[in-house]
């Protein structure tokens, strides 16, 4: 098929719409996203057993809620990062930090607590990983500290998996907001969580093994750091060491998003006041910026998950 017939079916269908009615934007985007489909079954000779393959799996990945794995591992969630940098790079922005994907497994509601916070619910259960202390500063792009900020902290346990999706564990263990004083500073106190991959069998591990890539993560951590007169952060850390942290299935490093890890005795941490025990040490300051000077609020209103309350 040529162009010009391509393009005559097209003319066909959205012939359809009728003029004043529906969602201008959804017009829009829908009839741009058919033309380079139908296009692209012409150029690349897409069959209709392909085409019905492909409405298969993509029902999979809804019924199995992996549409945050897909756009993480095919790096659509990555490249909408590209796009608000080019913002904050077109308007000037300096000083901020990265931002970085959010990922599909943040749960909304986490305990609250001022300055500090202890990620785990049962310590005992995570004596097998390392302790990990985490402290630094939330201060706007000026180095003035962001009082009354919340800094939202969350990450996987020693099996790779997250309270809420992994119903062993309790509520919103290894999940806390930390609400920032006068001063900037916060800490928390945790373990060093490992990396993890996309679940065997599942239609995300599957597309990237037919693409042949891996669909692992290096070990991370996640923040949301929110102001209601700043634009909202959306970031990680990597864990520095980490094998796959420049390997990452869902391109989320930045070498700014990987601080320096120190590690210290037991007798280093009785005498700093913390319990008798080897330790992990990063320091790591949030850097945010007024939302009336920024391109967009840093908000995307996706859907997230919250326990259901009573």
């Amino acid at each position: 098929m040529t162009r010009e017939q391509i393009d005559e079916v097209l003319t066909k269908i959205i012939s359809k719409e009728k003029e004043g009615e529906g969602n201008p934007r959804v017009k829009e985007i829908t009839n741009r996203l058919l033309k380079d489909l139908f296009y692209a079954m012409v150029d690349l000779n897409i069959t209709s057993e392909e085409m019905w393959h492909a409405a298969d799996f993509l029902r999979e990945i809804g019924e199995t809620n992996q549409w945050g794995l897909i756009f993480a591992g095919t790096g659509i969630e990555h490249f909408i990062d590209v796009m608000e940098d080019h913002a904050d790079q077109e308007a000037g922005i300096q000083g901020v930090t990265p931002r970085t994907i959010e990922g599909p497994l943040y749960v909304a509601g986490a305990p609250e607590t001022d300055t500090y916070a202890e990620l785990e619910n049962n310590t005992e259960e995570n004596r097998h990983l390392e302790r990990f202390y985490m402290e630094g500063e939330v201060k706007d792009i000026d180095g003035n500290p962001v009082e009354a900020a919340l800094l939202e902290v969350w990450h996987c346990n020693g099996n790779g998996m997250y309270s809420y999706f992994d119903t062993s564990q309790t509520a919103f263990n290894l999940r806390r907001a930390i609400r920032i004083g006068a001063d900037g500073k916060y800490r928390f106190k945790t373990v060093l969580p490992p990396g993890y991959a996309c679940p065997p069998g599942s239609p995300s591990e599957r597309l990237m093994t037919m693409l042949g890539r891996h669909g692992a993560r290096p070990a991370h951590i996640h923040f949301f750091v929110s102001h209601p007169e700043y634009r909202k952060l959306t970031t990680q850390i990597n864990i520095e060491g980490d094998p796959l942290t420049y390997d990452d299935f869902a391109f989320a490093t930045r070498e700014e998003l990987v601080p320096h890890i120190t590690r210290h005795t037991a007798e280093e941490a009785e005498a700093k006041g913390y319990e008798k025990e080897p330790y992990a040490q990063a320091t790591f300051n949030f850097s945010v910026i007024k939302e009336k000077v920024a391109p967009d609020n840093g908000e995307n209103h996706r859907k997230r998950a919250a326990y259901q309350t009573a």
